[in-house]
């Protein structure tokens, strides 16, 4: 129950008022603890950062970090993705929602001010106890504004205010989310889909070297030199190797779709490129401080959370406390309409509103334990969010090194198994060895091939992760000089 008291001022009593406001507003006292940021429980550094040295030019790194793979085509269709993709446009509305909400709640730090007018034609009954001399019926008008300004003694409305700013910002980075995400899913679609392109590149190169060893085949054995099991075994490969084309296709129709899905334009073409073209990103410098992670959207997004709750939680405290609201009015009444803003018919007040809690049955009690238990939620999802930053970031930075490594190795291999293959087929030609010796180094190199490719898409990949984990990369002030410069 919130008892009201209204005190109607005489004009004397005017300069006592304003000498009340003035004591009222010097000694306004806002409520509860601001926000300090939690003490993360995370390592310094990255066990796995790189140890290469980098240029200036390849320690920054921008939000933009896709324009590293140097592809304008994937440029292009991450830059449509981020304007037209409909994930996109819904946190740009959230957006706006929000910054509404803002607004709104911002209005209670300011003055109230309503026009109100009136035209009332009434008659009352002559026979009652009171009879009623004069015109009967009556007219009468009015005309006045009104105004309203509640004093924030407690910091209630600064405090909501915070809060709906959070909120706000916190929107904002969940907009940055959604594209963060969204601009990662863009590039390993694209690599996906260079990945099979390269794969059919290499099925048709080794398509035509099965072609040619089944016309020799083919040859050998019309000349009384094989049998006609070499034949059938080399048709075999021809045809393994035709059904794998055929599926690598389907697969990259696949992958286009999803593309088109995410770019929203689902008659999308990608032409064919070459993903053993496309440069590699640089590798992060020694020394990367786990710091980098708070440049993620979702931590960013996870703190302002926390702002939002702990300003509800001071809210709901100033509850509490008395308000107290300033109340005005003028204008004017008359039962004539062409005197209605003459002197004669001014009216005016002035006064006090004072609203003070005594007995709700702990309703302002559960509300500040709701706020309270709210904030220790967020606080935790907070930590969590920090702790699978740190994670993603250091399994990101492992496959990236690990994958440069295996597609070292693979390249050897690819080499080796190919000069195997030439070897064998050399030999069969000459009438040295049999055809499974040639099958068995074509199934060899082909593996080796297609491991390359795959390696090759693993490491670009990697890569990819590694700029999601991190929030978009690292620059040259975010690690500390004596580490980033101590391989040089």
């Amino acid at each position: 129950m919130k008892p009201t008291v209204k005190f109607a001022l005489k004009p004397l009593q005017q300069s006592l008022l304003l000498g009340l406001l003035t004591l009222s507003m010097t000694g306004c006292q806002v409520l509860g603890d601001f926000y300090s940021r939690p003490e993360p429980q995370l390592p310094a550094n990255y066990d796995h950062a790189g140890t290469g040295e980098h240029s200036a030019e390849q320690q920054l790194v921008l939000q933009q970090w896709w324009t590293l793979f140097n592809d304008s085509q994937l440029n292009q269709l991450v830059e449509t993705a981020l304007v037209k993709n409909n994930n996109v446009q819904v946190a740009v509305a959230r957006i706006e929602e929000a910054d509404a909400q803002a607004r709104e709640i911002g209005a209670d730090l300011l003055p109230t001010v309503e026009l109100n007018g009136s035209g009332l034609r009434n008659r009352v009954t002559q026979s009652g106890v009171f009879p009623v001399f004069g015109n009967n019926p009556r007219k009468t008008y009015q005309i006045g504004l009104n105004g309203s300004y509640e004093l924030d003694l407690w910091g209630k409305l600064r405090r909501a205010n915070e809060a709906a700013r959070a909120q706000l910002l916190a929107t904002r980075y969940a907009k940055e989310a959604v594209t963060w995400s969204l601009s990662s899913l863009v590039a390993n679609h694209y690599l996906m889909i260079r990945s099979l392109d390269a794969q059919l590149l290499v099925n048709e190169q080794n398509l035509k070297t099965a072609q040619d060893s089944l016309d020799l085949a083919t040859r050998r054995v019309e000349g009384g030199v094989a049998t006609i099991l070499d034949q059938h075994q080399a048709e075999l490969v021809v045809t393994t190797l035709q059904t794998q084309i055929l599926e690598l296709k389907r697969l990259r129709a696949l992958s286009e779709h999803q593309l088109g899905l995410l770019t929203n334009d689902l008659g999308l073409k990608i032409a064919a490129g070459d993903l053993m073209a496309m440069p590699s990103p640089p590798t992060p410098p020694t020394g990367l401080p786990s710091e980098l992670m708070a440049a993620r959207p979702d931590v960013r997004q996870a703190e302002q959370d926390m702002v939002s709750a702990n300003a509800n939680i001071a809210v709901a405290r100033a509850a509490f406390y008395p308000s107290i609201s300033l109340t005005a009015a003028y204008g004017g009444e008359s039962i004539a309409l062409n005197n209605l803003l003459k002197s004669p018919a001014r009216v005016w007040s002035l006064g006090l509103n004072l609203n003070l809690p005594i007995f709700n049955g702990g309703r302002l009690n559960a509300r500040l334990d709701q706020a309270t238990a709210q904030q220790k939620q967020i606080v935790a999802t907070y930590q969590n969010t920090l702790q699978t930053a740190f994670t993603e970031v250091s399994d990101a930075l492992v496959n990236a090194s690990q994958y440069r490594e295996q597609e070292t190795l693979a390249q050897s291999k690819e080499k080796t198994t190919a000069n195997i293959l030439q070897v064998a087929q050399n030999r069969y030609e000459a009438g040295y060895t049999s055809y499974l010796e040639v099958l068995d180094a074509q199934r060899s190199h082909n593996e080796a091939s297609q491991a390359l490719v795959q390696t090759r898409q693993n490491t670009l990949t990697a890569s990819v992760a590694l700029f999601k984990a991190l929030g978009g990369g690292w620059n040259p002030g975010s690690v500390p000089a004596n580490e980033a410069i101590s391989k040089k």
